[in-house]
């Protein structure tokens, strides 16, 4: 996958599908260090109806699944050979920090870096920044499953 991937390469990586699919557009990746990723935040998503009426705030932990979500596509794309191309789960988060409010209008920067990567699984760490700002932290543990 080159770097400002669009939408159709980044479903061909994932097995995410609206209105779960929180990767909009992938900035920059180098496999087997990091992964930049762009998600716009709008008020047509689903989960705004009811977080918080009269006050929309994003989710953490779909802040954290956007986040895992880019992990997945740096970790398909360093994974050792015989792992390319399977179903990778999300299987733990550690030190997750939440600094600030992500709200309608706003863009993620999602950025994933490769801390380990075995052959079964991959840990990474994970910022999303809004406007420069750090919004959360997190570091996150990937499994690979089985193939697509």
């Amino acid at each position: 996958m080159k770097s400002d991937s669009d939408i159709g390469a980044i479903m061909q990586l994932l097995p995410h599908r609206y209105p779960f699919l929180l990767v909009d557009r992938i900035l920059e990746l180098t496999p087997g260090d990091r992964v930049v990723a762009l998600k716009n935040v709008t008020i047509n998503e689903p989960f705004f109806q009811g977080h918080f009426p009269g006050r929309p705030i994003m989710p953490g932990v779909l802040i954290i699944e956007a986040m895992a979500q880019a992990g997945g596509i740096l970790a398909n794309e360093s994974a050792p050979t015989g792992q390319k191309g399977r179903l990778i789960y999300f299987m733990g988060m550690d030190k997750v920090r939440f600094r600030k409010p992500v709200v309608p209008g706003d863009q993620i920067i999602l950025e994933a870096k490769l801390l380990k990567l075995r052959s079964k699984a991959a840990k990474m760490f994970g910022t999303a920044t809004v406007g420069g700002q750090l919004a959360a932290e997190a570091e996150l543990m990937a499994s690979f499953g089985e193939n697509v």
